[in-house]
């Protein structure tokens, strides 16, 4: 790992400004959240294989593995329904508060799939996350549904960075981000037909989108997904994974501050939901910082037995 400069850090907050926005282009965009996951993962896809096209890439996958990750980004396009439906049922700033419990839903669902103890700290950051969602829900009751999908999308969410994490040990990550996009893709297709029946209402599907649709949708799918994902990928060849986990944590704060300078009135909240919602964000933030001295523990620990 080569040594990381000034502008390293600052295309890092970038990037996680970037993706903290997602939310609020999720409000902007008219047509709803199905047909937005549709568009995002179609046009991402369709990036990426030009992509590959140019640089004359091979993408070839042994079918098992291809498997794992199509199922893995079906994962993702239910992730992103309920993301952008979290948004669409209440505000921008209640859903970023429930998908800030990602990484701790991850803290608890990585060591069942590695078969590793859970650790007393993520215990307790769990419990503080829980108090915040108590806290989000007692002073907005009104919001109950879109903090419940959020949640649901920060849990899915979590599965599938565990995913990926036993993924890129074998495979590119632009390749698993291609077949990913691939598989959330399908995944809103597949799910259209359910969508229809049940949540689309007389207007069923709206797969045209308005002209100033097609700007966002390529906002979405260019820069919150491909370049985004480049540039972290990039960035982790210079700077430590725990520092650029601590930054990730900063996304809902980036995007709450946006919705509510873009939004205004609209995602002002009462004191209770910001309560709760540093109750959430301190757990996050605190995760990485107990993890890295945990780590420097056990490692002293390993070093006095050798």
């Amino acid at each position: 790992m080569t040594g990381a400069s000034f502008k390293d850090y600052l295309m890092l907050h970038l990037t996680v400004l970037i993706w903290g926005f997602t939310a609020i282009l999720g409000l902007l965009i008219v047509i709803p959240a199905v047909e937005i996951v549709f568009y995002r993962t179609l046009l991402a896809s369709v990036m990426l294989g030009v992509i590959f096209m140019i640089q004359g890439r091979h993408v070839k996958m042994p079918v098992k593995e291809l498997g794992k990750v199509i199922g893995t980004g079906m994962l993702i396009g239910l992730h992103w329904i309920l993301f952008f439906g979290a948004a669409r049922v209440s505000t921008a700033s209640v859903c970023l508060a429930g998908v800030a419990t990602c990484s701790l839903w991850t803290a608890f669902i990585e060591p069942w799939v590695n078969h590793s103890k859970i650790k007393w700290y993520e215990v307790m950051l769990g419990i503080m996350v829980l108090v915040g969602l108590y806290v989000i829900f007692r002073f907005e009751v009104q919001h109950w549904k879109g903090l419940a999908m959020a949640i649901g999308a920060a849990f899915l969410g979590a599965c599938f960075t565990v995913s990926n994490g036993q993924l890129t040990k074998k495979h590119a990550a632009y390749v698993i981000t291609f077949y990913e996009m691939i598989g959330a893709c399908l995944f809103s297709l597949l799910f259209m037909p359910i969508y229809v029946q049940f949540w689309a209402g007389e207007e069923g599907l709206q797969l045209v989108p308005a002209p100033m649709d097609w700007f966002w949708l390529l906002l979405l799918g260019g820069v919150c997904t491909v370049y985004a994902f480049s540039v972290s990928v990039e960035l982790m060849r210079r700077l430590s994974v725990f520092v650029i986990n601590l930054t990730v944590n900063l996304e809902p704060v980036y995007g709450i501050i946006l919705a509510v300078l873009i939004f205004g009135d609209q995602e002002k909240m009462t004191p209770g939901f910001y309560m709760g919602t540093l109750i959430i964000l301190a757990s996050v933030i605190m995760y990485p910082v107990f993890n890295f001295l945990y780590r420097r523990k056990k490692n002293k620990q390993l070093l006095r037995m050798q």
